[in-house]
Formats: structure tokens, sequence, C-alpha cells
């Protein structure tokens, strides 16, 4: 598999290309939302992009608006399990800035969605902030909540290390559903009954919800604008993540788009993994 991150004009926002399908274009939109179940997928025209949260989450909380990915699979590869690689890249790679104004999407309205006894909302506030709260019946877990202003550096050092984890007992069955073939312990992080799994142990000692605050920041960044409010999320997944999104971008009065005088950064040369 090959991936690189590709320079493109301001304006252009996050564009994933399938090489092995004559360069078929893929914007990360909301409107090309497919699956959403243990990852988010993106679909147009038929043609697929699985498991971009992570990737989406890094280019959101670093600055990245105009970027183009070229991918020659339909999954984006999960490296360690975390953002951290891709933030080792985009730091290899350097930032510029263009000229264009950057415009940002201000909630002015109060939106929630619930589903199940769980439950997501925004509320507006002047920056991105964001309230993470989960619980697992594990004695290595339990309940865990992570509450943050969201930028380059508090993500960097404090979300993008998190890994992806599971539990030993659903193996089975997510494998019998076609996900997690490549889940080793490099790239994942699996608590059995006693606890955890992985020699290293764990990166953060709540990393679970670290890593819930990973996912949710890629499903937000399927807005296609960075967003100026407060974000709340108790035991939400994917699938209310892409609620929340789909609830804002359907009824323009619950926002308004706003300029401020930071320009938009973008790649300034491409990468290779």
């Amino acid at each position: 598999m090959r991936i690189r991150f590709l320079p493109a004009p301001g304006g252009t926002g996050i564009v994933f290309r399938r090489t092995d399908l004559d360069g078929f274009e893929i914007p990360a939109s909301w409107r090309y939302v497919q699956r959403v179940s243990y990852a988010t997928s993106l679909m147009r025209q038929g043609v697929l992009i699985s498991t971009t949260e992570h990737l989406l989450s890094v280019f959101y909380s670093t600055g990245i608006d105009n970027v183009y990915v070229e991918i020659d699979n339909l999954e984006v590869p999960i490296l360690d399990g975390s953002g951290a690689p891709f933030v080792d890249l985009i730091r290899s790679a350097g930032i510029k800035t263009t000229r264009r104004r950057r415009r940002y999407l201000r909630v002015v309205r109060p939106v929630t969605v619930e589903m199940a006894g769980k439950k997501i909302s925004v509320t507006p506030a002047d920056g991105f902030q964001l309230k993470c709260d989960v619980y697992f019946n594990h004695p290595a877990v339990g309940r865990q909540t992570l509450e943050m202003e969201v930028t380059p550096g508090a993500y960097m050092t404090q979300i993008a290390p998190a890994r992806t984890f599971g539990f030993s007992w659903e193996l089975d069955q997510m494998r019998n559903m076609g996900l997690i073939r490549g889940a080793t312990l490099d790239n994942a992080v699996c608590f059995d009954r006693q606890g955890v799994m992985n020699p290293g142990g764990l990166r953060f000692p709540d990393e679970c919800c670290r890593h819930k605050a990973l996912d949710l920041i890629g499903d937000l960044a399927l807005i296609g604008r960075p967003l100026l409010g407060r974000v709340t999320a108790e035991r939400a997944g994917h699938a209310m993540h892409v609620a929340l999104v789909s609830r804002i971008m359907s009824d323009s009065s619950l926002y308004e788009i706003t300029g401020r005088e930071r320009p938009a950064p973008a790649f300034a040369a491409g990468i290779a993994s």
C-alpha cells in the first residue's frame, strides 16, 4: 500500500484520490459518508475510502485545510493505531500558509443528538472545545473523561498518540464481520478480562477516552471547515458523530460562516509512506 499527501490550492479542502482507479476523487465531506460502524467510510459513485477518521483528525487538528491524499487502496493504513505517525509525516513535510482567508463554521444554536442512552451535543463557543466521556465495564477502563480546547500543540501531545482499542472477547465476532483482519498488538490496544495485553501497556491511563476524542475530531472534520463550538460527547461513537454533523449541515439556521485574520495553511511538500 502507498499513500502520499500533496499540496492543494486554497479552497480545495481534503480530497482522497484513488490512484489504483485512475485518480478518482472523493472529497472528505459529510455528503459522502457511507458506513459508520467501527470506522467512518466515504463513498462516491461506488468508490470507497474506509477508515478515514484518524487521518482526518490529524489534518483537522494540525490546521491542514487543503491537501490531496493519493492512495492505492480502499483503506487508509492504520499504522500504529493512533494519529502520531501522520503527525510525524506532516512535521517532516512542513506546512505553508496561503493568502486565501480561512473560513470557520460557528455554531450559533445548541444542537443535540441522543440515541439509546448516549448523547452528543454542540453549543456556541469562541474556539473549538470538547468534552469526551466514555464508560467500559473493565477494570482497566471504567469511566473516563477528557475536557480540553483543541489546539495543534495540545492535540499532538495529548490526543494524537492514543491508539485504537478493543476487547479480546469481541475479536471473533468482528473478524466474522470482515473487520480487524490486520489487527495486532502493534496497531491496537487489546484488553483481556484481567488487563492490557500489550507488552508496553498504555500510553495514557485514559488512552481509551483520548482515542475516542481523536475519532470524534476526525468525524467532525467532515463538516469541511474548522468548527467554532463546544462539543460534548457522552458514550458516543461514529454513527452519532456523523449524525451530529448531518444535523448541523442540514439546517443553516444552526450556524454561520465567519472569517478570521489567520490565513488557511496548506501542504508545502508531498510526503509518502
